[in-house]
């Protein structure tokens, strides 16, 4: 009931019914709950690349776990208003758990996975006591951190990490028992696929759910939300703590899909790139981590065979002109019957309208 006019709480209380206002949050609720033709053929597009793309199924191996990786900065960034410059922690700490779980303990992929996910939360519940107190230039340093110490701790623990020659001797055994990771990555795509799917389902559901609307009143007014009764250390924590899962198991799937794991997975460029990422495919939904995931790794795989020297060049001056020019204003461009004025007008009008109190 925390946000909700004092004249409708009263209502519903004096009635037993709900009021108006709660009528329409729920009825908003329900309709962003319900699934739509975009996001069908968004869900559907990978499975169409499975048989169109039988010679790039480690290409598409990679989108996918970099989807995931963005995704789950998503939660933060885009939902929470965390700034996080470490979140590649994580991912790192996912990726060597999952190598050492299948090399000391048991091979089984789903197991080590679902080992690696608790491993993560738990570590996303213990970081979360850093991020809930500051700014958010604080944030973005004690983030950096972070990520900062546990890749020197990585580093130092040469004789388990395997230091700067990586983790070696990783042997991943067959998926439910039948099938291998071959060299083709294509049980590797379809596992990864498989473990995306998943978990989008449980972002699109967190991010439509009451939980996930009071992160969004967190990310705007932090003050406001904590006055009207939103316990906003507490959601800070599960949010950390769902992102930190997630971006443990993207890792997860990198190091069993490759059966290697080294300090790569901590630097900080994998947390770089997941913001340019980010920065591509937009905020604040959860498409955008893989859209941007999607065109980021295709347009550095094509400029790096073009340039291999100066393929960061292109990438930087095209992600400028990205920033300079505006997601909004590519949008237009993508959709031409925004083009002409009349179609536009037909749109603005109602919401000036509105703002000006239902006046001609």
């Amino acid at each position: 009931m925390a946000g909700l006019p004092n004249d409708a709480v009263m209502g519903e209380k004096a009635s037993g019914a709900p009021g108006p206002a709660v009528e329409r949050v729920r009825a908003a609720m329900r309709h962003a709950v319900q699934w739509r033709g975009p996001e069908v053929l968004f869900l559907l597009l990978p499975i169409a690349a499975y048989f169109v793309f039988p010679r790039h199924y480690l290409l598409l191996n990679e989108i996918v776990i970099f989807a995931l990786f963005a995704m789950s900065l998503d939660l933060l960034l885009g939902y929470a208003g965390i700034v996080s410059l470490g979140h590649a922690a994580f991912f790192g700490f996912g990726a060597y758990a999952a190598a050492l779980f299948a090399k000391h303990i048991h091979p089984d992929p789903l197991l080590g996975l679902v080992v690696t996910a608790a491993g993560s939360a738990l570590f996303g519940l213990l970081s979360s006591v850093l991020i809930l107190r500051g700014t958010d230039l604080t944030r973005l340093m004690v983030t950096l951190g972070i990520a900062l110490i546990i890749y020197e701790i990585a580093s130092k623990l040469a004789w388990l990490t395997g230091g700067s020659d990586g983790l070696q001797g990783v042997a991943v055994g067959p998926l439910l028992g039948r099938f291998e990771f071959d060299l083709s990555g294509r049980t590797a795509y379809l596992y990864s696929l498989s473990v995306f799917f998943v978990l989008f389902l449980v972002a699109r559901r967190v991010v439509h759910s009451p939980f996930g609307l009071s992160l969004q009143a967190i990310r705007d007014n932090r003050l406001r939300a904590a006055a009207i009764g939103i316990p906003v250390n507490r959601r800070l924590a599960a949010v950390n703590t769902l992102a930190a899962t997630m971006a443990g198991v993207a890792g997860a799937l990198l190091s069993q899909s490759t059966s290697f794991a080294s300090l790569d997975v901590l630097a900080f460029h994998r947390s770089a790139e997941a913001l340019l990422v980010l920065v591509i495919g937009g905020t604040g939904w959860l498409y955008g981590g893989p859209i941007g995931a999607a065109i980021f790794t295709l347009l550095r795989d094509s400029l790096a065979a073009l340039t291999p020297q100066y393929w960061h060049f292109w990438v930087g001056a095209i992600l400028a002109g990205i920033v300079l020019v505006g997601r909004e204003r590519l949008r237009r461009v993508a959709r031409p019957w925004t083009w002409f004025p009349g179609a536009r007008a037909g749109v603005v009008a109602p919401a000036a309208r509105d703002q000006s109190g239902g006046a001609p």
